[in-house]
Order: C-alpha cells, then sequence, then structure tokens
C-alpha cells in the first residue's frame, strides 16, 4: 500500500486514485525567461522519480508540466535584449526541454503553455464572474474574490484575517479586498497582449496552471506537486477559483518538493548565486543530480555544496562496483552460497518497494540497495561467477533503474581499474621489501580517492568504497 504525505492535511494518506490503475498528476513547470537552474532540477527530479515508482508499481502516470511562457519576467527580459517575448520565451522552452533529457528525466505526456491556452483561460474567468466568484474593474483588471471562498487559506493554514492584516492595495489596483488576485491584467502600453470581453490584457499568474490543468487533465485529479516555495500563493489560489468554478474538490493529495540551498543559502537570482543546469552538467555527471535528491526527503531542503555532490558521486561509485565482472579466475560459490545470493536480492527488493511505498523515502530505499551491493561484492569477493552474479546483478539494475539511475561508468573507467590494479602490484613488491611507510601512502592515497585495499592471505584486494 502506498501512502503519500499530503499538504492539505498534514499527514501520509493511503493512495487511492480517482480512476483505477490511472495516476493524474500535475507539476507546475518553469517561468521560461532564463536558463534553468539546478533548483529546477531537483522539483523536475523529484516528481520523475514518483512517477517512475507509480509506473513501476503498474500504474498509468499522465503527467502533465506546464510552460509559464507569458509572465512579467519574460516581458521586461525581452524588453531587454530586444526580443518577441513569445519567441524568447520558446527558446528557452526549447533549453529546458533538452536540459531535461540530460538529465534523464522522463518527457511529460504533456507540456501545456499559457499563450496556446489563452481560450479556456478567458472562458474559466467568464465562469468565475458569473458564479459571483470574480468581479471585473474599472481599470480592466479582473479580480478573485477571496471573502467569497469560505475555504480560503486551507492548503498554507492561514486565515484571512490575519492575512488581511498585512496586505495593502497598490497604486492602479481597484480591488474589492487588499487580499483579492488578479485573474485578468489590463495591458499596458508596448506590453504583449490577448483580446478578452475586458479589454486587451493577459492572465494572472494562478488562473493559467488552473485552466491548463483543467484542459489536460479535467475537473479533478489525483496528485498536484510543485516546490514548497508554490503553497502560498500560488497553490492556495488555485484550489481557490478551480473548486470555486467547479464545485468539486480538485487535487487529493497535494505533493510538495523542499528547496535547494547553495551551502544552506537558498539559491536565488537576487543573490546572485544561481547554477544553471547545463553548468552542473559540464562538471558532473546526471546521475550526481540524482542522487543528491535520493539521498534526502524530497520534502526536506536539500543543500548544494562541493562536498555534498562528492558524497553522491561517492555513493554512485559505490553502486557501481556491484556491477563488476566476476574475476577471471572465479572457481564458483558453493550452491548455500550462491542461493542466499538470490534470497539476497529478492528481500531488497522487498524492502525497496516496502521503503518507496511509505512517502517515497529514498533513503532507506538506498539504504536496501546497499544492502545488495555488499552481498554481491563479498560473493564475487568469494569465487563467484559471472552467471552466479547475473540475477542479484539484474535486480540492481532493476531497481536503480526504477530511481532513474543510469550508472554509466566514466569514460575510462576501464583504464582506471587497470592503473589501480597496477598500483596495488607495485604496493604488494614494496610490502615484500617491508617499506611499510610506502605501503601505508598508496593504501591512504588510495582511500582518499575512494579505493578501499583489504590485505588478505591470498593476496591484497580492493574495491571501490
Amino acid at each position: 500500500m502506498i501512502r503519500i504525505y499530503n499538504t492539505l492535511t498534514r499527514k501520509k494518506e493511503e493512495f487511492q486514485t480517482l480512476e483505477p490503475g490511472v495516476v493524474k498528476m500535475y507539476v507546475c513547470g518553469v517561468t521560461v525567461y532564463n536558463d534553468a537552474h539546478v533548483g529546477h532540477a531537483m522539483s523536475a527530479l523529484v516528481f520523475d522519480i514518483i512517477r517512475r515508482y507509480l509506473e513501476y508499481r503498474g500504474y498509468k502516470v499522465k503527467h502533465v508540466m506546464n510552460y509559464t511562457d507569458v509572465d512579467d519576467k519574460i516581458i521586461n527580459r525581452a524588453r531587454q535584449l530586444g526580443e518577441d517575448p513569445l519567441k524568447l520565451s520558446q527558446r528557452y522552452i526549447e533549453d529546458y526541454a533538452n536540459d531535461l533529457r540530460n538529465l534523464n528525466v522522463l518527457p511529460p505526456t504533456s507540456t501545456p503553455q499559457v499563450s496556446k491556452t489563452m481560450p479556456h483561460i478567458i472562458q474559466f474567468i467568464q465562469g468565475l464572474i458569473e458564479k459571483g466568484y470574480a468581479y471585473a474593474a474599472p481599470n480592466g483588471d479582473v479580480y478573485f474574490r477571496v471573502t467569497k471562498d469560505d475555504d480560503y487559506g486551507k492548503l498554507s493554514g492561514r486565515r484571512l484575517e490575519d492575512m488581511q492584516a498585512g496586505a495593502r492595495i497598490e497604486i492602479g489596483e481597484a480591488k474589492e479586498h487588499p487580499m483579492d488576485f488578479a485573474l485578468w491584467k489590463a495591458a499596458k502600453p508596448g506590453e504583449i497582449s490577448w483580446d478578452s470581453p475586458w479589454g486587451k490584457g493577459r492572465p494572472g499568474w494562478h488562473i493559467e496552471c488552473s485552466a491548463m490543468n483543467l484542459v489536460e487533465l479535467g475537473e479533478q485529479i489525483d496528485i498536484h506537486g510543485g516546490g514548497n516555495d508554490l503553497i502560498f500563493p500560488h497553490h492556495e489560489n488555485e484550489i481557490a477559483q478551480t473548486e470555486c468554478y467547479t464545485g468539486k474538490p480538485f487535487a487529493r493529495y497535494w505533493v510538495h518538493n523542499g528547496m535547494l540551498q547553495l551551502g544552506g543559502e537558498k539559491m536565488s537570482k537576487s543573490l546572485g548565486n544561481i547554477v544553471p543546469i547545463k553548468e552542473f552538467l559540464k562538471q558532473r555527471d546526471a546521475d550526481v543530480m540524482r542522487m543528491l535528491v535520493l539521498m534526502g526527503s524530497y520534502r526536506a531542503p536539500l543543500i548544494f555544496s562541493d562536498e555534498t555532490q562528492d558524497a553522491a558521486e561517492k555513493s554512485l561509485e559505490r553502486l557501481k562496483t556491484a556491477l563488476r565482472p566476476a574475476s577471471p579466475s572465479a572457481s564458483g560459490l558453493s550452491a548455500e552460497a550462491a542461493s542466499a545470493l538470490a534470497a539476497q536480492a529478492e528481500s531488497t527488493k522487498q524492502a525497496f518497494i516496502e521503503a518507496m511505498d511509505d512517502d517515497f523515502n529514498t533513503p532507506l530505499a538506498l539504504a536496501a540497495l546497499y544492502e545488495l551491493v555488499k552481498a554481491i561484492n563479498t560473493a564475487r569477493d568469494n569465487g563467484a561467477t559471472d552467471a552466479q552474479l547475473q540475477p542479484a546483478q539484474s535486480m540492481l539494475r532493476e531497481l536503480t533503474g526504477v530511481l532513474g539511475l543510469r550508472l554509466q561508468e566514466k569514460q575510462g573507467s576501464g583504464d582506471a581499474d587497470k592503473f589501480i590494479d597496477l598500483l596495488v602490484e607495485v604496493r604488494s613488491e614494496v610490502r615484500k621489501q617491508k617499506l611499510w611507510a610506502l605501503s601505508d601512502l598508496i593504501r591512504d592515497r588510495l582511500k582518499e580517492l575512494g579505493v578501499t585495499l583489504e590485505d588478505t592471505k591470498d593476496g591484497t584486494k580492493w574495491r571501490w568504497s
């Protein structure tokens, strides 16, 4: 039984879909006005892992991720560069899609764009006005009437009275209430705009996702996802306008990932500490970013630093050690030992499923995989043949594949293995000459590089640690 933490109820709940065997999942995508960064990568990877696991468990996942290609930031950026806003956003959409491919993120089943959903957005706003939940202001703006929604604030846990105390109406706004939010913004001179019953303008941020969600997945969905910075106001406003429009509960489970932090500091363009996905991938393998996400709870903050990246890389190498072939001189395991290895593979699968069923507990799932890695490496050291290792290695491949890990060897890693073999051989000769200090130096420096040496009665063996 899969259990998921629901932000709306603040507890883990048994996962039950609206339609048997089908998951409708909408995840808020990016506003495309600049290069996507590793914070965007974190969210994309979290929901890719969730999707992959749900599919592994037999569900058909309808995964929708939108692109916000109409926004103040896009307009301002296009003005700075002297570009057409929609051409600018389309360029960044293509760049981001390429970034996701390079990160081994499965392509969503649908990627709607605001600019291509305009008739539905206008229809949605008209419906809210007709139901009394929205009003057109004299200046051409349209606002959602928050006081009309008795449940407003239920996702974030905020009370309207408390929110009102810190709110104010900006110059040029024509709101009835300080917390009313824009569904439609009247066009300013020189801005991109669309015709509407309220004059030329463009949609507010929140209405866009509600409309795209309705078009792509219908009135009710199973999972609505995004970063926890979207809980308020974006997702709060989505719930309000969608449920007032349809009269039905919107999403059964609200799933939010934690924020990525650079060395403990929130990543922000204003702070100038953005790391573009492209730059990251020039330095590290895509599996490193995914392993960073897997090593912690998806709901917790993720510290992005050289130290955490190194730890993720070391963990990947640890998994890869189990995929090495048997020794050419392997004599084979006893029937009992071979049976024990097969049993470990099956118990690992069960432990993996139990961990992932519990709100996608990837750290615990990885712990189960490391037990299998240990068993495989021990079996190889004890003389297992490739045929005896293969079933357990296949299980490891299967389960790491569920997490989206590719576990590709670095280019030249075969040469690296040969070089390590040479160093071990040199150290053996050094030990024969009783040059213990030099022997220890070689051992310690290899340890720093993630290689552990074990001196046995049959000679020195090494493994990636």
